[in-house]
C-alpha cells in the first residue's frame, strides 16, 4: 500500500483539478485535506472558500483553529459532542468562536448555559442536539429537552427523528415528535431534524423527508455522525428533490475532504458538517 502522505497527496491533486486549479502540491496542503483535525478552514481556505461560493452556508471545523479568513467565519459552525468534552473545552471551542466570528458553536445540552454565557454579546449563535444520539427519546421528552436548551440560550436545535417509529410506519408519532419540538422551540429557534439515513430504506428516507416538511422543520439532515454510516450524494440529492426550496439540508457524517464536500453541495446540501472522528479510508 502507498504510504499516507502520498495517498493525501493524489487525493489533494484530484480536488484542485476538480476545481479548475492547477499548483504544486505539498504535504502542507495534503495533510489539511484530512478532516481528522478539523482545521481545513485555517489550512487550506482557498478549497473551502471554494466551497463556500459553490453554495454552503455553513461549514465545520474544530477546536485549536487559528488564522481564518474574516470572509469565511460567518459560514463556520464550530462544533464538539465528544463525550468526555470537558469545561475547558467548551471554553476553548467558545473563546474560538467569538474571536473568529463563526456562525455558531454545537454542544451537548448540559453545556448549552456555560456556551451562551461565554458568547453573550456576541453574534455567535449556540446550538444543541435533543434526543442524541439514538432519537429514541419519548415525544413529550424531546419537547421539554428542547425547550430547556432554548431557555439555556440555544438559538437551533438538532433533534434525532424516531427512527424505530418510522419504520414501524407510525407516522403520526413521527410527526407528532417533530412538530412538538418546534412548536418547544418558538419563533426563531431553527429545529433540524436528522435522519440517520444509513439506517433508512430509499422509501423510509422520501417519507421521513415529507414528514418533516409537513411538520414546519427547518431542515433535515442526514446523519448523527454515531450511527453505521453518513452521508452520501445520493442521499442528498433524494433529500433535496422531497423537500424542495421550502427546507435546508445538512449532510453530515463520512465527510472526509473537500471533493465529498463540494459534491454534497453539487447534490444539493445547504450545510456541510463533520465529526471530528472522521478519518480518510484510503486504499
Amino acid at each position: 500500500m502507498q504510504d499516507y502522505e502520498a495517498i493525501v497527496e493524489q487525493v489533494v491533486k484530484e480536488v484542485l483539478k476538480k476545481l479548475g486549479e492547477e499548483r504544486k502540491v505539498d504535504s502542507e496542503t495534503a495533510c489539511a485535506v484530512c478532516v481528522l483535525c478539523g482545521k481545513c478552514v485555517e489550512k487550506v481556505p482557498d478549497a473551502v472558500e471554494k466551497i463556500k461560493d459553490a453554495g454552503a452556508s455553513r461549514i465545520s471545523s474544530s477546536p485549536g483553529v487559528t488564522g481564518v479568513s474574516k470572509e469565511l467565519a460567518p459560514f463556520i459552525d464550530h462544533t464538539l459532542l465528544k463525550p468526555e468534552a470537558t469545561e475547558s473545552d467548551i471554553e476553548r471551542l467558545c473563546n474560538e468562536a467569538r474571536q473568529f466570528g463563526f456562525a455558531s458553536v454545537c454542544v451537548n445540552p448540559c453545556y448549552v448555559k456555560l456556551a451562551a454565557r461565554l458568547l453573550e454579546g456576541s453574534r455567535v449563535k449556540v446550538c444543541s442536539v435533543v434526543g442524541f444520539p439514538l432519537g429514541a427519546n419519548r415525544k413529550e421528552i424531546k419537547a421539554y429537552e428542547a425547550r430547556r436548551a432554548v431557555l439555556d440560550g440555544a438559538s437551533e436545535i438538532d433533534m434525532v427523528m424516531n427512527i424505530g417509529a418510522l419504520k414501524s410506519r407510525n407516522y403520526r408519532l413521527v410527526e407528532e415528535d417533530m412538530r412538538g419540538v418546534k412548536e418547544a422551540c418558538g419563533r426563531g429557534v431553527i429545529v433540524k431534524v436528522i435522519l440517520e439515513t444509513a439506517l433508512l430504506t430509499r422509501d423510509e428516507k422520501i417519507k421521513a423527508c415529507e414528514i418533516a416538511k409537513a411538520s414546519g422543520v427547518d431542515f433535515v439532515k442526514t446523519s448523527t455522525g454515531f450511527g453505521p454510516g453518513g452521508a452520501t450524494v445520493e442521499d442528498v440529492a433524494l433529500m433535496r428533490s422531497v423537500v424542495g426550496e421550502k427546507l435546508g439540508v445538512k449532510a453530515a457524517g463520512g465527510i472526509r475532504d473537500a471533493e465529498t464536500a463540494a459534491r454534497m453541495i453539487e447534490a444539493g446540501a445547504s450545510r456541510i458538517g463533520a465529526s471530528a472522528s472522521v478519518k480518510i479510508v484510503a486504499g
